[in-house]
């Protein structure tokens, strides 16, 4: 590529050579040198034997070599041709008769309009411009700084679109854009009612929910222009190429309208002003202001409506938000069983599968997954049945690919001492025994010794059912059940190891949150302490806590009770169980694993059988 640019350059440098030297008569035919007395002295001297004089170039053939030119035949350049032949007719005539003078002609220079000297000028000045014109359009192809102001858009490619019928597990999200769809198909049966088309819409929601995909299928339904691109696209280190960019996209967007602009992270340009330190005019600030007016402003945009997708609608500037500008926000949630069952089937089209996948099974066992998390189980899954080269992807596949992806491969081949398979085994069996005790607690699925990504072992569970709105009690059981590890190693080890580090953060997280958030605690009453906005450095910075210190010791103390309540409800359901804790301890350090069922066996007292090979995906236990 870069030879291929060096000899087009060479190419444009010869050609402007050439027309420089042709511009300024440099292919003339020059002459001899010869003044206007050296000719007419050449010719009454009878050293000429015939001339030609044509225009005012005089072409002279001597008897013999002149003497300083060493040649016959010379050239002469003549100012005023008709005064020369004036002058010399006499001496031509007497020559010729005489027969020293053998021919001579005279062909004066026909009469020529002016435009002839002015169009080559003209032509070579237009060919000199087209010639700048395309070396600057090359130099500015590879000059980054060129197209700095415009929008770097994606756009739909017609042969690519995407429908609601790929779009699986956002019934109620798709009906909302159902009405947009209708009125860019057939704008005129609400223009007839004076409906006016949303300007934008905001669709929010956790990651890998499905908000791109549901952008593009408005587009694909709607058969109109997509023109997609990232929030973060806008800035740059100079300074007013943001608000730039938002201009030539909407400018883009107008020139194909009816369009839909796809800004996907708007958050990352749409953050609430006023936020910079100090609170000055940045050039985040600038680009959303030119985002605004684009919007909703003097200059409206018509027949262009704008999706944007972000997982923090909280931090974004309000004067986005209002109707005019994004009139609907469309909350793209986690899909229920009956979503995930849907998103399954459509992952699951372009992959083989046996007899012994239930995908119903999996939908109820993948509570709290998104569409993402769904696709990508199903792609882990192939990828382990490709490695296994098994024609079809099976239960069993998918089952590994669950544990995989929550706790990461196997490491069987770590060594570990029987001291620390012992530990690990007494701080799984602690958490496995404490959630069967406890009511509100998911049911066990596996537990195992075998080290996974950074744990040394693990205990699987499952949600019963899509529920969210957790209670009191729920959470307080939570917490007892993190505890179990330590509150296991405590009473059969006679010590702690650092195992129980994270089953602490998060037993000490969820119970500030039900003192000082979810006013969960008697004594501090039905008051949150604990906000959940944003702190931007500068207009925060100097922000205090909205409570006193007197109030700070009491949620410590609080914090620390309940903690210390539900280690002692631990300990207790622990030393009662001391006989089971004792024989899935002894189980797991026989078997490395053990199965929800053969855990339910042990605790229910019955004859433990031999596990199976599917552990999170049992469909008697999901019916």
């Amino acid at each position: 590529m870069t030879k291929r640019k060096n000899f087009a350059g060479i190419l444009y440098l010869l050609l402007l050579i050439l027309l420089a030297a042709w511009m300024f008569g440099l292919f003339d035919t020059p002459d001899d040198g010869l003044t206007y007395s050296d000719v007419v002295a050449l010719i009454e001297t009878e050293q000429v034997e015939s001339f030609v004089l044509e225009g005012d170039t005089l072409t002279l053939n001597l008897r013999k070599k002149h003497p300083q030119l060493e040649k016959t035949k010379l050239t002469a350049t003549i100012a005023y041709p008709e005064s020369f032949m004036e002058e010399i007719r006499d001496t031509v005539r007497a020559q010729k008769e005489a027969g020293t003078l053998k021919d001579y002609q005279y062909l004066p220079k026909e009469e020529v309009s002016p435009y002839s000297y002015v169009l080559p000028i003209i032509l070579a000045g237009l060919v000199l411009i087209v010639v700048w014109v395309i070396l600057a359009g090359r130099a500015n192809r590879g000059n980054p700084m060129a197209d700095f102001g415009k929008a770097r858009t994606i756009q739909g490619q017609p042969g690519k679109k995407v429908t609601f019928e790929q779009v699986a597990g956002m019934d109620e999200e798709k009906e909302e854009l159902c009405e947009v769809v209708d009125f860019l198909r057939s704008p005129e049966k609400y223009t007839k009612m004076g409906a006016k088309i949303p300007h934008g819409i905001l669709l929010a929601g956790p990651p890998g929910t499905g908000k791109t995909l549901l952008a593009k299928a408005v587009a694909g339904e709607a058969d109109v222009q997509f023109l997609s691109i990232s929030g973060s696209d806008f800035m740059e280190m100079y300074v007013g190429v943001g608000a730039s960019r938002v201009r030539d996209l909407f400018t883009q967007a107008k020139r194909v309208a009816p369009s839909i602009i796809f800004i996907d992270e708007i958050d990352a340009v749409g953050r609430k002003r006023g936020s910079g330190m100090g609170g000055g005019h940045d050039e985040r600030e600038q680009t959303l202001n030119q985002l605004l007016v684009e919007m909703d402003g003097f200059n409206r945009s018509e027949g262009v409506i704008v999706l944007a997708a972000t997982n923090r609608p909280d931090i974004l500037d309000p004067a986005l938000l209002r109707p005019g500008r994004f009139d609907r926000q469309i909350h793209v949630n986690r899909p229920d069983v009956k979503g995930r069952h849907e998103i399954l089937l459509v992952h699951a089209k372009d992959k083989s599968l046996d007899e012994t996948v239930d995908l119903k099974t999996v939908a109820k066992a993948t509570s709290g997954f998104t569409g993402a998390d769904l696709s990508n189980l199903l792609n882990e899954a192939a990828i382990l049945a490709a490695r296994k080269n098994c024609p079809a992807l099976s239960m069993k596949d998918l089952d590994e690919a669950m544990m995989k992806i929550m706790a990461g491969p196997e490491k069987r081949s770590r060594v570990k001492s029987r001291r620390d398979l012992k530990t690990t085994a007494i701080h799984e069996a602690g958490h496995a025994v404490a959630m069967y005790c406890l009511p509100t607690q998911e049911e066990v699925r596996h537990i195992t010794i075998i080290p996974r990504g950074r744990s040394l072992g693990a205990t699987w569970h499952m949600p019963k059912d899509d529920s969210t709105n957790l209670t009191r009690n729920e959470m307080y059981e939570e917490i007892v059940s993190l505890l179990g590890g330590r509150v296991a190693e405590a009473l059969y080890i006679g010590d702690i190891s650092v195992g129980a580090s994270n089953d602490i953060d998060r037993a000490t997280a969820l119970a500030r949150d039900m003192v000082a958030r979810y006013g969960m605690c008697e004594s501090l009453g039905t008051v949150s302490y604990i906000s959940d906005d944003e702190i931007f450095v500068g207009r925060d910075f100097e922000k205090t806590k909205g409570y006193s210190e007197k109030v700070a010791g009491t949620i410590d103390d609080e914090v620390k009770a309940l903690i210390d309540k539900a280690y002692d409800h631990c300990r207790t359901i622990l030393t009662e169980n001391n006989e089971k804790m004792k024989q899935v301890v002894t189980f797991l350090l026989e078997h490395e694993s053990m199965s929800g069922k053969q855990f339910a066996q042990c605790m229910e007292g019955q004859p433990i059988e031999e596990a199976s090979e599917i552990v999170m995906f049992d469909s008697e236990e999901t019916e």
